[in-house]
């Protein structure tokens, strides 16, 4: 890699941007997409990530990642990728850090019993809820509701995991005001987001389950691709603690696993040949992509981790309890929305309404960890005071 690659043609440009849904006068000192990125990270939303989980609660310990961290990994694997691609580095960047804004306190356990909650509702999606920070739960400006994120941020954010075949909720509201062009690829900066957030929660959650104790470095060596690093790292640094092998293999991982990428990607692009951003969202596959061997490797490693760290009783508990949670506070704050704080109580409709509904999901989604037991321990607990 040199990291001077010349612009690609199919980069998405701020220039060219399809703008935003409220017009604003342009920045002077930056682009659409860098003034997206400062927006998210100004956010309340931003700021509560960094007491959401990720995989462990905070108060199992401050080393490993949060919902925050995690965000900042991910957007720096983002930038390096695009910067060898040619692609817009800030868009790239701007995307990353927005990818989790919609999670729930308690990572895919909270989403899922949010989920089970308004599945009466239409449902819960964690990148659903993340449009809907952006475009209406964010109020910090006088003329709209949300961030008024350019067209491109809010199409990399729906389509993180690819084209949206079926929108409801959230999605279909927004996009009937404003269309996102749904059925396509997102644009190449999207894709890059997307793959770099498998890049960093696959090895940073081996990173915390090696801090954890739920593995060791030689239940990892039947792992292809970690196997392999971890026997280049014990050839040169025979002597080194577990600990600064496994940093050692994950850094090899990650730097195998970008190549990969960079490489697949750059032969999709000779093959393709895609003249802008909007050819690569007409493609009928990613152009983005790792090569089928490391989409293998990925997809053994994720399995080794679902088997080995998720199903942890550990994790398993912290699960449970965190499905409970988030399932009684929805519960009660539906039936009784009058013991929703003030500025969130005016706005329902009366209890068990489908909108009521809504504004009980974005209050109970926004919590983080801590808020989310401290208010189940205040409404549940008799001896906890209001």
């Amino acid at each position: 890699m040199t990291g001077s690659v010349l612009p690609a043609p199919y980069a998405s440009r701020p220039d060219e941007s399809r703008g935003r849904l409220y017009t604003e006068e342009e920045s002077l000192t930056r682009s659409a997409f860098q003034r997206d990125r400062d927006r998210i990270i100004h956010s309340a939303a931003f700021r509560r990530l960094e007491h959401k989980t990720q995989v462990f609660v905070h108060h199992e310990g401050d080393h490993y990642r949060s919902r925050l961290t995690h965000s900042l990994e991910v957007a720096q694997i983002a930038r390096s990728i695009s910067r060898e691609l040619g692609l817009n580095e800030d868009l790239s960047e701007t995307l990353a850090l927005a990818h989790d804004l919609g999670h729930t306190p308690f990572g895919h356990a909270g989403g899922d019993a949010l989920n089970e909650a308004m599945r009466a509702f239409g449902g819960f999606d964690h990148n659903a809820h993340t449009l809907r920070i952006v475009t209406f739960l964010e109020r910090r400006y006088g003329k709209f509701d949300g961030l008024n994120l350019t067209w491109e941020t809010l199409e990399g954010i729906v389509k993180h995991n690819g084209p949206v075949s079926t929108a409801n909720g959230p999605v279909q509201l927004y996009n009937d005001n404003h269309d996102l062009e749904l059925v396509t690829f997102p644009g190449p900066e999207a894709q890059v987001a997307a793959l770099a957030d498998d890049i960093a929660y696959s090895n940073h959650d081996i990173d915390d389950a090696l801090r954890a104790g739920f593995i060791g470095l030689n239940d990892l060596c039947d792992v292809p691709l970690v196997g392999s690093m971890i026997s280049e790292v014990r050839l040169l640094y025979p002597e080194a603690p577990p600990a600064r092998q496994g940093h050692e293999t994950i850094r090899r991982v990650i730097n195998r696993m970008v190549s990969d990428l960079v490489s697949e990607t750059q032969r999709r692009v000779t093959k393709l040949k895609p003249k802008s951003a909007q050819e690569v969202r007409d493609q009928d596959m990613p152009v983005v992509s790792f090569s089928e061997s490391m989409q293998e490797h990925n997809l053994i490693l994720q399995k080794f981790l679902f088997d080995n760290m998720y199903r942890h009783y550990r994790v398993v508990r912290m699960a449970s309890k965190a499905r409970r949670v988030v399932s009684d506070l929805f519960d009660l704050f539906l039936h009784e929305p009058n013991c929703l704080p003030t500025e969130w109580s005016e706005r329902c409709e009366g209890a068990d309404s489908p909108s009521t509904a809504r504004l009980v999901a974005d209050y109970v989604a926004g919590m983080t960890d801590r808020y989310a037991l401290e208010e189940y321990a205040k409404m549940f607990d008799v001896k906890v005071q209001i």
